[in-house]
């Protein structure tokens, strides 16, 4: 990991592939694991080549946003460079509104702050009281291993429009 402060890292959004995507997510990811899939992935490199981090979008988790016209950024993972999430988030709107998707989702826990939404042009659109996976279903018993999963979660929803790349 680099230790170049923000003024001195250029980021570029690059390709990666999904297993790549998830061993990133596994190593670096707060409080979930990788998604078993996604519809498509992004990765943010500085100017070395070093991926700083990854963002995963598929199909949305809640069934009622699943309408066929939404997609779920379902993970993001950085390594603490400034930025890269937000130019993540940025690129993700860009490429799913190019792939002819109409909305496009993520969710955070109600504790955290969202500044890196905030500076991709996420608005926050609802909130969601924290539940148990384990207590979803009596028909599907769960082990639930996240202390998060009882916390209120905020649901963002990208601009309109997507916001041009700055030069």
């Amino acid at each position: 990991m680099s230790t170049a402060t923000a003024a001195q890292v250029r980021l570029e959004i690059v390709p990666v592939k999904q297993a790549e995507a998830k061993a990133f997510v596994k190593r670096l990811h707060r409080h979930h694991p990788a998604p078993t899939g996604s519809v498509f992935q992004v990765a943010v490199a500085d100017e070395t080549g070093e991926i700083r981090g990854v963002a995963m979008a598929g199909r949305p988790v809640a069934r009622s946003w699943d309408d066929g016209w939404t997609l779920e950024v379902n993970r993001v993972a950085t390594d603490g460079c400034d930025n890269a999430c937000s130019a993540l988030y940025a690129s993700c709107w860009r490429a799913a509104r190019a792939l002819g998707w109409r909305r496009l989702i993520t969710y955070t826990l109600a504790s955290e702050s969202g500044s890196s939404l905030r500076a991709a042009g996420w608005k926050v659109i609802g909130e969601r009281p924290g539940r148990s996976w384990a207590d979803s279903s009596r028909s599907r018993p769960r082990v639930d291993t996240y202390a998060e999963h009882g916390q209120s979660k905020l649901v963002w929803a990208a601009p309109s429009e997507p916001r041009e790349e700055k030069t």
